[in-house]
């Protein structure tokens, strides 16, 4: 037969053949290899890269001198103290950058403008300012009505004034609003979430141990209600703050119809007819309406842009740029300043939190490593942690053993921990509406015996002592656990009541009637003796040269806090670059109310996460929520968008 299939080479024997188990294993060698390698190869680009970031950090040539234009404040974010760091990949990853504006460099850049004949104007853009607590608004402000007082043109716009925008606003020479927006006056005051009937409902047991009749924090857990002891001191400390806001109002605009506004909105507003800009403008609110187009006309009159350019194109002066052409000064003595700032926790913290271990750390350095000749404590805080108050307070006392005086500059707000920390000064200087006081102390402890025993969970152990396995988070506390905790807690209240008594020379028993979680303003604080005297920061370091025997005009302000690194200045630079001045995002007035209730029930959220995972004894004031700036923190923002969706809303 003929067989038609090819022929096949015989298959040659390998010279050293492989077992199959060994085979595998030299290819699992040879892919770690290879990814060994990508790896290195990835770690070498990373570290390249960002060695040319610092190296373009340190040869950039300095900044050309800022030219004639209109100092443009476009303020889209909050005025605090203390700015917290940007996030080096958030910036980078083209998403908004959450602005916040330093209290003393925003005042700093409009006293130097007042003066300035480079600076044709200030520009105030105010349509999506975060806000600020009453005493940074009152600062603002006063430096703007300087300017205006000096000759300097500065004109606000917004599509619609909040409480905290036309506040600075109406300090302003011309007040610009939308056609199409309007005044949104609220006062202080509104909601404030309680949780106790979902807790209920959950079957979650909130263990609640206090000292103070007014010590408000912890009722959201414990009521479904404000008890009228909180309602009382709410109250009070609202119409202090309110008065104050109508205060200024009236000294910046004597003519304007303002109570109209306040007590009875809807008749003057149905008297135009819905037209809320009109009503503002016959009540002498503002003084023009128009969109956008027309105000960035008005400002192209006093500083026209060169060549052909857009109509309603002005020369500008960046905001950040103006600072950074004026530096502090570093000449003479040093006066080192300390700022606590945000909420007091345990541990270190980054810029915009006073972490105990951070604050006492830069103290202590500083007493160390620097020639200082006082201290200024500047403070702006609600309190957080009484173990890092403390911490931040003995290392205070470390400067006052070495003999160098310490002042108290309080800011907008110093509270529960913000006092406590200022106990440790020779002097406590203060604003008018400054919030201060809350003197009092608590702990949160929750436990979900209950809740587990709906889904058939129960707990059983051995103890050997009464305190075993306390506080047990499955199964309860005990008697004998609650005791010890809330005795524990009054030892705490009883030595926040001796620091005070101890520095501002009152007995014990006056602490306590003026204590009991009480909050107060400024002005009542200084008329009871837990402030000493009216100031900003500036007039406190004058004090403190003064007590170290120096001549004012011969110190300078050391502050003693972490620089930025190069890596964080240069993704400041690249925010700064996108230039969005143009987005028109303020929103009328609906969406800036919405906006509003938004960031305050998100902070809500967020309050009540922090105090579930924060330190056990508290030091904080639940008064002060809701007063100052309205962005939220975006960790709230998530937790809240979480929340909403699961609702479906």
């Amino acid at each position: 037969m003929t067989d038609f299939r090819e022929p096949v080479a015989p298959r040659r024997p390998e010279p050293f053949p492989v077992p199959p188990r060994r085979r595998s294993s030299l290819l699992r060698s040879g892919w770690a290899l290879l990814v060994g390698i990508k790896d290195v190869l990835v770690l070498v680009a990373m570290l390249l890269f960002f060695a040319a970031l610092s190296a373009v950090l340190l040869v950039r040539p300095s900044k050309p001198p800022v030219g004639e234009g209109a100092l443009l404040l476009k303020l889209d974010g909050p005025i605090v103290e203390q700015p917290s760091e940007q996030s080096t990949f958030a910036s980078l990853s083209g998403r908004p950058a959450a602005h916040e504006y330093r209290l003393r460099d925003l005042v700093r850049a409009i006293d130097k403008a007042r003066g300035d004949t480079a600076v044709k104007a200030i520009v105030l853009d105010l349509d999506q300012f975060g806000g600020a607590y009453p005493a940074a608004l009152d600062e603002v402000g006063a430096a703007l009505a300087r300017a205006r007082a000096a000759g300097k043109p500065v004109l606000a716009y917004a599509t619609a004034y909040t409480d905290s925008s036309y506040r600075l606003a109406a300090n302003a020479s011309e007040v610009w609003i939308n056609p199409m927006g309007g005044t949104l006056f609220t006062g202080p005051g509104g909601s404030q979430p309680y949780y106790k009937g979902l807790i209920d409902k959950l079957g979650v047991t909130a263990h609640v141990y206090r000292v103070g009749k007014y010590k408000s924090y912890v009722e959201p857990y414990t009521r479904t209600e404000a008890s009228p002891e909180a309602k009382e001191e709410v109250v009070a400390l609202y119409r202090v703050l309110f008065d104050g806001w109508q205060a200024a109002i009236h000294r910046a605009r004597p003519k304007a119809e303002v109570a109209p506004f306040l007590t009875a909105p809807d008749k003057v507003i149905g008297a135009t007819g819905g037209d809320i800009a009109r009503a503002d403008l016959n009540a002498g609110l503002v003084d023009h309406l128009g969109d956008r187009l027309a105000f960035d006309k008005r400002v192209a009159q006093l500083a026209p842009a060169e060549g052909k350019k857009a109509v309603g194109t002005f020369r500008t002066i960046a905001y950040d740029d103006y600072v950074d052409i004026d530096p502090l000064p570093h000449g003479g003595d040093a006066i080192g300043v300390v700022t606590v700032a945000g909420d007091i926790v345990d541990g270190k913290a980054g810029p915009g939190s006073a972490g105990g271990d951070t604050v006492s750390k830069a103290i202590l350095d500083g007493l160390a490593t620097k020639d200082l000749k006082a201290i200024v404590l500047r403070v702006d805080s609600p309190g957080g942690s009484a173990l890092a108050s403390e911490k931040i307070r003995q290392a205070l006392l470390q400067a006052k053993a070495q003999g160098l005086p310490v002042i108290v500059s309080m800011g907008s707000i110093a509270a529960s921990g913000g006092y406590w920390v200022s106990t440790a000064g020779d002097a406590i200087f203060a604003q008018p509406n400054t919030i201060t006081g809350s003197i009092g102390i608590f702990a949160v402890f929750p436990t979900f015996e209950n809740a587990l025993k709906k889904i058939g969970v129960t707990s059983d152990g051995v103890r050997t002592t009464p305190l075993s396995g306390q506080p047990d988070l499955l199964g309860g506390t005990t008697p004998v656990a609650d005791a010890v905790f809330q005795a524990g807690v009054e030892r705490g209240y009883r030595d926040f009541i001796g620091h005070v008594a101890d520095a501002r020379h009152l007995t014990p028993a006056r602490v306590d009637e003026i204590g009991q979680g009480r909050v107060w303003d400024g002005g009542t604080a200084r008329r009871i003796g837990l402030v000493d005297r009216f100031g900003t920061l500036d007039d406190a370091i004058v004090e403190a040269a003064h007590r170290a025997h120096l001549d004012p005009k011969n110190v300078h302000a050391e502050y003693l806090e972490k620089k930025p690194s190069g890596l964080a200045l240069l993704v400041q630079q690249f925010a700064r670059n996108r230039d969005d001045r143009d987005d028109d995002a303020g929103g009328d007035v609906f969406a800036r109310a919405a906006v509003l209730q938004r960031a305050t029930f998100a902070r809500a959220l967020g309050d009540a996460r922090r105090l579930a995972t924060g330190a056990s004894v508290q030091a904080r004031c639940l008064e002060c929520v809701g007063l100052g700036p309205v962005a939220a923190d975006p960790g709230d923002a998530k937790l809240m968008d979480l929340l909403l969706a699961r609702l479906g809303w």
